[in-house]
C-alpha cells in the first residue's frame, strides 16, 4: 500500500472508529486518555466505546465535544437476566450514552432458543427508543457456520438494530472479512429505498490501514462507494488509531495490541 494510499483509507476511516477500552483493568485515568486520544489533531473519531460504569465520567469530560459515547451491555458473555440488561442500559442512557452495544444471547440462539435472542433485542430496542442507537453483537466467532451468522444478522435488523456488530473482542475468533461479507449482505438483502439505514461493526483484531482498508472495500463492493459513513459503519478497535495517525501524518505501519 503506498502512502498516498494509506493516507487516504485513513481519512475515511478515522471518523469510522469506535476508539475503545473494555480491558478489565479500566481506570478513570484510562478513560481520561480515551477522551484526549477521541479527539485528535486530523479530526474526531465516531465514538468512545467503554464500560458502563465509566459513562458519566467520560461524558463530563466530552461535554463539549461532539464525540458520541457508547457502552455495552449484557456483556461479555450474552446471558445476562434481561431485567438486569435494561437497568444497565436505562442507566448507562440517564448517564449520558447515545450508543448501546448489547451482546444478543448467541448461546441460547445457537442452542435453537430464538425467542430468548428475539426478546431481548426487542426490550433493549424499546427501552433505547430515540435515545441511543442500538448495535446489536452477534458474536459472530462463536456462531461459526453461514447460516447462524446470516439468521443472526437478520433477527437483529428485525429486532430494530441500528448497527449490526460482529464480536465482543473477548473470544477466540472476532471480527473477519468473510463474516463482513455475510453481515453486510444481510444488511443489503434488507435495504429499501427510503427506509431505515443499518449499519455494520466488524470489533476485534482490527489494527492496522490495511484491515480498515479490507472492510472499506467490502463495504463499497457491496453497498457502493458512497455508503460507508458514521451513520454505516463503524470499526471496534483500541490500537488501530495509531495507525490511522501515522499514516496521515506520512509514517509507516504501527502495530499494537488490539481490541
Amino acid at each position: 500500500m503506498t502512502p498516498e494510499h494509506r493516507s487516504q483509507i485513513a481519512v475515511r476511516a478515522l471518523p469510522l472508529l469506535d476508539l475503545t477500552n473494555l480491558n478489565g483493568d479500566c481506570s478513570r485515568e484510562d478513560i481520561d486518555t480515551l477522551c484526549k486520544r477521541a479527539d485528535t489533531p486530523h479530526g474526531t473519531v465516531g465514538a468512545i466505546c467503554i464500560w458502563p460504569r465509566y459513562v458519566a465520567h467520560a461524558h463530563a469530560r466530552l461535554i463539549n465535544t461532539n464525540i458520541p459515547i457508547a457502552t455495552v451491555v449484557n456483556f461479555p458473555s450474552g446471558n445476562q437476566d434481561i431485567d438486569i440488561t435494561l437497568v444497565e442500559t436505562e442507566q448507562a442512557i440517564d448517564d449520558g450514552a447515545a450508543e448501546i452495544d448489547l451482546v444478543m444471547p448467541h448461546r441460547a440462539f445457537a442452542e435453537g432458543d430464538v425467542d430468548a435472542a428475539r426478546e431481548m433485542m426487542e426490550a433493549v430496542r424499546a427501552t433505547c427508543g430515540e435515545r441511543a442507537k442500538l448495535k446489536v453483537i452477534i458474536e459472530s466467532g462463536e456462531l461459526k457456520s453461514a447460516d447462524l451468522i446470516r439468521e443472526a444478522s437478520l433477527m437483529a435488523i428485525d429486532a430494530g438494530a441500528d448497527f449490526i456488530k460482529t464480536s465482543t473482542g473477548k473470544v477466540e475468533v472476532n471480527a473477519t472479512p468473510e463474516t463482513a461479507e455475510l453481515m453486510i449482505q444481510a444488511i443489503a438483502d434488507t435495504s429499501v429505498p427510503g427506509g431505515k439505514a443499518v449499519g455494520f461493526k466488524p470489533a476485534g483484531g482490527i489494527k492496522t490501514v490495511a484491515d480498515a482498508a479490507a472492510y472499506l472495500a467490502i463495504a463499497d463492493r457491496i453497498m457502493g462507494a458512497e455508503w460507508a459513513s458514521p451513520e454505516t459503519l463503524r470499526f471496534g478497535a483500541s490500537s488501530l488509531l495509531d495507525d490511522l495517525l501515522s499514516a496521515l501524518e506520512g509514517g509507516g505501519e504501527v502495530v499494537g495490541e488490539g481490541y
